[in-house]
């Protein structure tokens, strides 16, 4: 199979087949262990013992492994040491495992932990944001992100208003929950095979844990079955703890969570709370932006400082303001710690932003679709209104000319006289109609992590070998490698084995995060290949006689530019090399160009390039349940020239159903005490294909390249932003609630969940019940 002819993914046969080996399904070793965690009943507590002579007495249990039995430093924060992995005097968060029952089976594992005896002593807790303001329990201090002057221009403008909106969280809920192996092999190496999104981490983490040097330890990401953020660093204490066993033990020992442990013990998406005060004229232009963001970082800090910073970049998505204001904290909580997902913030961000876009309109009485793109940044560089808040100035964003497509081509304008005369003569039942833009940031916002690595090794036989620094998720990462190796060095991808993503291979890699892994890595491939061409050319140079540079790698074979028909086996051509002696192994490293940010001040240009797409979306609402049924998608993507068009197109579907799960059904619920109520699909409502509408119409647009980014073969990312095009979902869903009383607001909470959306019916109905019953004022004469 030709690189231009891969069409789908390279795993695609082992995942439907259960051929696909993931991290717990390895071939176990003889005596291999099985650790498993000791949870605290408490949302905090203080630590008063631990004993766990009854657990040890039980027959099959090896070891109970708590906090002092860590040789290195007892941490595992990605950012700010802040994280113990078990604590050793206070718990921080319902669930929390303060020990790890080591033993021969998981069945005895899980009944040893239920026979260590912890005694605690139980202290206040704060277990959400409003507890958090009250107290004024942060993690940092605040953060800010501004332009103009926000204060003096809200006191001039024609129109103000100001509100609040709270969003809900997300458990990643991804297929194959947290798993980690280890063993120490027969130089005392530390060997880990981890479900980890961030191996190179992952491997340092552990080093600090075993108190070794990174070279002592060897991380290895098999694939994962999902990971959507929550295994970028949440897979390492787990990591660490089977690291840690099987130090003590000097045994084999795994790590894997069942369902309702991974859902306790690790951090979800961000709740964020928004205070906004707008300023605008009386076409709905946007004048001034005052916005406060609380995010729920849990107990610990983990990522929360990025994911808040960009949330804080991602509000005015695809509008210009010309004064904001953004002040950002991160709420101190005794929760799971919060952590990456999809988006990374940004589609928390962007909801606030949207949430003013509706209220604008509303407000006026205009429609919303007219107010989001009478407020659209210029996008060509051309003018003032092309440089966001933070100071990077856009120069070739192609929202208008999609959106005006995506608004063609799902036929908007028909679409909505049809649904006013559907909700006119239905009175219990109404529809909504809503297009929403995207424009998403593509690079991490931390420079330093803009860079990758592969190594590249060429076998006599004409066969390759790639290593890169990207893992695999299910997202078709190593697919598309492939398919840059194969265009690269002119061959079939069946010649190409690519191996499994590890640290003794491509060190000090970056997580495969950011939506950024075909970028960095795809480029780090590309750099190793040309390194391996450039000395091959002049072999072949000679065996064809001609210059190198009239020299094609292409179709399996090496031929002379004017003469494709006179040609060379590329194995050929390889084997003359060998004999040459020139080095058939390359290493290639890629380093994003041109980034700058200064997290003090909140400025720079951190983002490559953008990412952007549009979203139509049909929804019908019922009065007496607050049910609502999605009934057409209309999506318009740019991904550039694709890699590999039938992944780009399952990321875009996928990522727009993963945030309509956010956004509609995925409402996380914690009792008074902090314990998670929904850990468990029976009470963690996904979406099913049940909710997927039949109209679901995904196109891609065909946007010119980018003439300042120089993307891997003019491709774009694709993996976050799609997510964000369920924003449409929520207003739709705005729109149908609007449409059953008169009113200027429609307050919907996040997610709009069938109870919601049935206390915004109610809530609007009774204003306007209120409104109607007032007298009008009798003129005095």
């Amino acid at each position: 199979m030709s690189g231009a002819s891969l069409k789908g993914h390279e795993g695609a046969r082992g995942h439907v087949s259960g051929g696909a080996v993931y991290t717990d399904e390895q071939r176990a070793q003889a005596n291999m262990l099985t650790a498993v965690p000791v949870q605290a009943p408490h949302a905090h507590a203080r630590i008063l013992g631990i004993d766990a002579s009854a657990a040890l007495a039980m027959p099959g249990v090896v070891a109970v492994v708590t906090a002092a039995d860590i040789p290195g430093e007892n941490d595992t924060g990605p950012i700010v040491h802040d994280e113990p992995l078990m604590p050793s005097d206070k718990v921080q968060f319902h669930g929390q495992a303060v020990a790890w029952v080591v033993a021969c089976d998981e069945a005895t594992a899980w009944a040893g932990a239920a026979e260590v005896a912890v005694r605690y002593e139980p202290l206040p807790a704060c277990t959400d944001i409003a507890g958090a303001i009250a107290t004024q329990a942060y993690h940092r201090p605040p953060a800010q992100v501004s332009r103009g002057d926000a204060d003096a221009q809200l006191q001039k403008s024609t129109h103000r208003i100001q509100g609040e909106i709270r969003i809900g969280g997300q458990d990643h809920f991804y297929l194959e929950t947290q798993a980690s192996w280890a063993e120490i092999d027969s130089e005392g190496i530390v060997q880990v095979s981890a479900s980890t999104q961030h191996p190179s981490e992952t491997q340092i983490i552990v080093a600090r844990v075993l108190g070794l040097p990174a070279n002592r330890v060897v991380c290895r990401s098999l694939r994962m079955g999902g990971g959507f953020g929550g295994k970028e660093t949440q897979a390492n204490p787990y990591a660490a703890i089977a690291a840690l066993a099987a130090w003590r033990t000097r045994r084999a020992v795994r790590v894997k969570l069942n369902r309702s442990a991974d859902m306790q013990m690790t951090g979800k998406r961000h709740p964020f709370f928004a205070r906004y005060e707008v300023g605008f004229d009386e076409r709905g232009m946007l004048q001034a932006m005052k916005v406060q963001l609380v995010a729920d970082g849990g107990w610990s800090t983990d990522l929360s400082p990025p994911v808040l910073m960009r949330a804080m970049v991602h509000i005015d998505n695809a509008y210009f303001c010309p004064h904001v204001s953004i002040e950002g904290l991160i709420a101190k909580t005794n929760l799971p710690s919060n952590t990456a997902f999809r988006g990374f913030g940004g589609p928390q961000g962007m909801l606030v932003g949207e949430e003013i876009m509706d209220r604008i309109a509303r407000h006026l009485r205009l429609p919303p679709h007219q107010v989001r793109e009478r407020n659209f940044y210029a996008g060509d560089g051309s003018s003032e209104r092309n440089t966001t808040p933070y100071g990077q100035v856009l120069c070739d964003l192609p929202m208008r000319e999609l959106w005006q497509e995506l608004k063609a081509s799902s036929d908007f304008d028909g679409r909505m006289l049809a649904i006013e005369t559907f909700n006119a003569t239905h009175a219990q039942r109404k529809r909504g109609l809503a297009i929403t833009p995207v424009k998403f940031g593509i690079s991490f916002n931390k420079v330093e992590y803009n860079q990758a690595g592969a190594l590249v090794h060429i076998y006599t036989d004409g066969s390759v070998q790639l290593n890169h620094g990207g893992t695999e998720m299910g997202q078709g990462l190593h697919s598309k490698m492939l398919a840059v190796a194969s265009r690269c060095l002119g061959i079939d991808v069946a010649r190409i084995q690519i191996m499994v993503t590890s640290t003794d291979k491509v060190p000090n890699t970056s997580a495969t995060a950011a939506s950024s892994g075909s970028d960095l890595n795809g480029q780090a491939v590309k750099a190793a290949c040309e390194t391996l061409l450039a000395r091959m050319r002049p072999v072949a140079a000679t065996l064809l006689q001609c210059d190198a540079a009239d020299v094609v790698f292409a179709e399996d074979a090496v031929f002379k530019r004017a003469e494709p028909s006179r040609r060379l086996p590329f194995v050929e051509v390889v084997q003359a090399s060998y004999r040459e002696r020139i080095s058939l192994s390359a290493t290639g490293f890629y380093r994003t160009p041109g980034l700058s940010w200064d997290p003090a001040n909140g400025k720079g240009s951190p983002f490559y390039y953008f990412a952007c797409g549009a979203a139509v979306s049909e929804v019908e609402v019922c009065a007496y349940t607050g049910m609502h049924r999605l009934l057409r998608v209309d999506i318009l993507h740019d991904v550039g020239d694709s890699l590999i068009e039938s992944i780009d197109r399952g990321q875009i579907e996928g990522g727009f159903v993963q945030g309509m799960g956010w956004l509609t059904c995925e409402e996380l619920r914690w009792s008074d005490a902090g314990k998670l109520l929904t850990d468990a699909p029976s009470t963690y409502k996904i979406p099913t294909v049940g909710e997927v509408p039949e109209a679901f119409r995904v196109a891609l647009h065909r946007q010119r390249k980018l003439p300042g980014a120089q993307v891997i073969f003019g491709s774009k990312a694709v993996g976050e932003p799609p997510l964000m095009l369920a924003l449409s979902v929520r207003e739709a869903l705005r729109a149908a609630v609007a449409a059953f009383a008169e009113g200027t607001a429609v307050a919907l909470a996040a997610p709009a969940t069938p109870e919601a959306i049935f206390s915004a019916i109610a809530a609007l109905r009774a204003a306007a019940s209120e409104a109607s019953a007032v007298p009008a004022e009798v003129p005095v004469p």
